[in-house]
């Protein structure tokens, strides 16, 4: 991204929310991350808004997509940016766009908007507002503190422990580290409010640096970008370590084992616990609602259908990508404030590591998350477990589930060729059975059908067109097939549970079924790419 594609993204923004706005002046909310450009980006985006008649809420320094989300319903605003590229390497930047909800766009807005945007051919067309003079003037108006402390209020809302003894927070020992990101602006002062005094901070990765010196990935799906939080938690004793990524919508988390070692939790196993100990929290309290829903993408675990059952409360699937379940929260609330048949969102996670508890944001938001983690580990604290013994807990009342994601790159117009001809085999010709597992449906979400593969019936879904194969396998499992839409790779993802072995192998202790489902996991992805190669 530079000046003139960031350039044209803002005045193409501009014209189609002053097309949309309906009544008065229309107003877009800035964000940014850390990164080189970020900044410069944000400050040029408010000139041009500006210039186009648009009034801009820039936040003074760098913050949280997810308060970016918040912001723009707090203020009313038509639509917000964020100039982030969320958990990617340095070199990349980009542009974020959410609509007057505060959730990422989607059709028919993103088109719209991308329309405008193509309609810019030059950059003699993008004009600048004086910054000083549109301040003095109310087009540009700088936010900060006000705006994070009604943040900060809204997530104290999401408190699940509120009522147990205050020692629980204050005896865990949390080491965090924001990957040189937006989180240190928020992170520790949210956890703090929530009574956790015992927070670590990895200085190294404290201070914002869009050159992210010590993790060239500030992605913290990986190990690599956790080492030196997992090297201080070990030296300091800790009880749980947490990163955020640059614009702290996306968090990873690591917990001891029982002989000391430190066990990074993927992103299924941690919206797996979150949304179990919400519905745990809320039912003890008498809180739970019988409207009550959970959101997960497509692609992400069937153990969150699976709680959803044991607890009594709707599980609802959407594609992938957070926009889909920010979407949802819309629809519902909507239906409701037209007294239509609703439900009341609960928590909402995807399987890459983004979740989002309660509806303050429309968002990822790792910084709500990070509490809500903190206090479901204080809550296992006091009873004597950590987070694995809740996982354990969780597959032994919903059954053994393991998931794994494969990616297959293939670069170049002849990989891409290579990718299409893999999708059309598997719709012209789909797998009766995978590692001798039978498949009993396949979802095509493109042509908006799943089909019954033992009943030969077809039905419509109702989900958006998107090129995606779902195969659901006979016992519960799954494989999810789609190319990637911003790199050159098709990817599977790959789900194994419990049901799927033998009646006499659901008997055996819990480590000895889990060593048989991640067993069987490994075959799912070894016979379907072999079908597809």
């Amino acid at each position: 991204m530079n000046r003139y594609t960031a350039g044209a993204a803002s005045l193409g923004l501009a014209n189609y929310v002053k097309r949309h706005a309906g009544g008065g002046t229309p107003s877009i909310v800035i964000a940014h991350d850390s990164r080189t450009h970020s900044a410069p980006f944000a400050r040029e985006a408010a000139q041009i808004f500006a210039a186009a008649g648009v009034k801009a809420y820039l936040f003074e320094a760098l913050r949280p997509t997810p308060e970016l989300s918040f912001a723009v319903r707090h203020l009313r605003a038509t639509a917000g940016i964020v100039i982030t590229a969320s958990h990617n390497p340095r070199q990349y930047n980009g542009y974020k766009v959410s609509w007057s909800d505060g959730a990422q766009v989607i059709p028919p807005h993103d088109g719209g908007i991308i329309a405008e945007v193509r309609a810019i051919t030059g950059a003699g067309q993008i004009k600048f507002a004086g910054f000083e003079e549109a301040r003095r003037g109310g087009l540009i108006e700088i936010i900060g503190r006000e705006v994070d402390e009604a943040y900060l209020q809204a997530l104290d809302a999401q408190r699940l422990c509120r009522g147990l003894d205050a020692s629980i927070p204050a005896g865990l020992r949390i080491v965090y580290s924001p990957l040189h990101g937006t989180g240190a602006t928020l992170v520790p002062e949210a956890l703090r409010r929530w009574g956790f005094t015992q927070v670590s901070l990895v200085e190294a990765q404290a201070t914002p640096d869009g050159t992210f010196p010590t993790a060239p990935k500030p992605n913290p799906e990986e190990r690599a970008a956790m080492e030196l939080a997992l090297a201080q938690a070990a030296r300091e004793g800790a009880d749980l370590v947490m990163a955020t990524d640059p614009d702290a919508d996306r968090i990873g988390i690591a917990v001891p084992n029982a002989q000391g070692e430190w066990i990074l939790l993927n992103g299924n196993q941690t919206a797996s616990l979150m949304a179990h100990f919400i519905c745990t929290r809320l039912r003890e309290e008498g809180r739970l609602p019988a409207d009550g829903v959970i959101v997960k993408t497509i692609v992400t675990t069937e153990l969150i259908a699976a709680l959803c059952r044991h607890h009594g409360v709707a599980c609802v699937d959407v594609l992938t990508g957070f926009k889909w379940i920010g979407a949802k929260i819309r629809e519902w609330e909507e239906a409701r404030a037209a007294g239509q048949p609703s439900q009341t969102f609960l928590f909402g996670g995807e399987e890459s590591y983004g979740y989002l508890a309660g509806t303050h944001a429309r968002d990822k938001d790792a910084v709500v998350c990070a509490c809500v983690i903190a206090e479901m580990a204080a809550w296992a604290k006091s009873q004597g477990k950590t987070l694995l013994d809740l996982l354990d807990e969780l597959f032994a009342a919903c059954g053994v589930h393991i998931e794994s994601l494969v990616s297959l790159e293939r670069e170049g117009l002849a990989g891409l060729d290579q990718i299409n001809a893999m999708m059309a085999k598997l719709r012209q010709a789909p797998p009766t059975a995978i590692a001798g597992v039978p498949a009993v449906a396949l979802m095509d979400v493109d042509a908006g059908t799943r089909t019954d593969l033992v009943l030969r019936t077809t039905e419509s879904v109702d989900l958006p067109k998107s090129n995606v194969l779902h195969f659901s396998l006979e016992g519960g499992g799954k494989v999810v097939a789609r190319p990637s839409g911003t790199e050159p790779k098709i990817k599977f993802y790959f789900g194994a549970t419990e049901g799927m072995l033998q009646k006499s192998q659901r008997r055996l202790p819990l480590a000895e079924k889990t060593r048989l489902v991640r067993e069987l996991l490994t075959e799912l992805e070894q016979d379907f790419v072999r079908l597809v190669e």
